[in-house]
């Protein structure tokens, strides 16, 4: 049966040119080759997300009076609804891991070279997004600990001269966090972020097919029978799956032992619950704003702070740019530079998390 099926469809959409053109693709097989299946991770965790975001906006509502109500009602009268919201929520973090772990492998093997640039730069952009998806989506159940959270993220934008005060408005919709906020944010989270990072996130699936995946630079060289590589179908593409398996066994655990609470309605009357802070992926943005001193010069200190995060990313993004550049010694000081990022990333997550 299955085999006329496939008769059926290949006879309309020439499939069999398909499977023999992904039968010639080869994956490098060396020490490092492990990190290659972030990237499927990432784009499994990813479609996680749109899977789970869409059973949720089947019950989910916007507005002051109806956010809180609708994930209390997913999570309490909706057969599996706590389930899909936990899936959804520790998909979130753990996707944002995986797209870390995959760009610092890039990174640290120097994947991002000639003639990969915007594959490099295009995995940048996606991880800012996943970012952004994190803020916006981190309101939406309309509790306590998001309505502070984002009042206190709003406000950092305000230490912009000039036109902070206008951005707030626009971020917030007003001039406080409100149902305003609450639609403009839902929005962004359920419609633009997601047409864009769909539209970014197939380019950079073209590029990766297109180019093939990088081969280690001791490679450089060598005989091409002295090269290990792999089939990508199926030998790859069934470990892939298979670890996509492990991820969602992982994922559901989670989600089952650690399901994601709701806890109070947000109150805007209400005092701050004490020791807020931001999810685990904005800490180190957070912790270096905290210890800035209120004043640098004459600039105030989170809007230096936020001009450093943004020249260092706009660096971080054009490193395959600027990296040659560097002379002889390219490749130790790019090594090193990663190692200086990686390291105050943690060192600073991990102090605000203990603070």
């Amino acid at each position: 049966m299955w085999r006329r099926i496939y008769e059926w469809l290949d006879e309309r959409y020439q499939l069999q040119a398909l499977v023999e053109f992904m039968s010639h693709k080869y994956v490098p097989m060396h020490r490092h080759a492990i990190w290659y299946y972030f990237g499927g991770v990432s784009l499994f965790l990813f479609l996680v997300q749109v899977t789970t975001g869409i059973l949720l906006l089947m019950y989910y509502r916007v507005g002051e009076d109806a956010s809180y109500e609708s994930v209390r009602f997913i999570m309490s009268q909706v057969r599996f609804g706590w389930l899909i919201r936990s899936i959804h929520s520790w998909g979130a973090n753990l996707m944002i891991l995986a797209v870390f772990i995959h760009m610092f492998s890039v990174y640290f093997t120097r994947a991002y070279r000639k003639p990969r640039e915007l594959t490099w730069v295009s995995g940048f952009l996606l991880l800012t997004l996943a970012l952004f998806f994190g803020f916006t989506g981190y309101l939406l159940p309309w509790n306590q600990l998001a309505f502070f959270a984002t009042r206190v993220g709003t406000e950092i934008v305000g230490s912009v001269p000039v036109v902070g005060r206008e951005l707030v408005r626009i971020l917030r919709g007003g001039e406080e966090v409100s149902g305003a906020t609450l639609a403009r944010f839902f929005g962004l989270h359920v419609a633009l972020l997601p047409g864009i990072f769909t539209v970014l996130l197939t380019l950079h699936l073209l590029f990766i097919q297109r180019q093939g995946l990088a081969e280690p630079e001791s490679w450089a060289g060598r005989p091409d029978s002295e090269k290990r590589r792999m089939p990508f179908f199926p030998n790859f593409l069934l470990r892939d799956l298979l670890l996509w398996l492990i991820v969602l066994n992982v994922l559901a655990f989670l989600a089952v032992f650690y399901p994601w609470e709701l806890g109070p309605k947000a109150d805007p009357f209400a005092p701050a619950p004490p020791g807020i802070k931001p999810e685990w992926y904005f800490l180190f943005m957070y912790q270096t704003l905290k210890v800035l001193p209120a004043k640098v010069f004459f600039l105030e200190g989170e809007f230096v702070g936020l001009l450093l995060f943004t020249l260092g990313g706009l660096v971080w993004m054009t490193v395959p740019f600027w990296e040659g550049r560097l002379g002889r010694y390219r490749n130790e000081l790019a090594h090193l530079i990663g190692w200086i990022v990686l390291v105050y990333g943690v060192t600073m997550t991990l102090w605000g998390f203990r603070s």
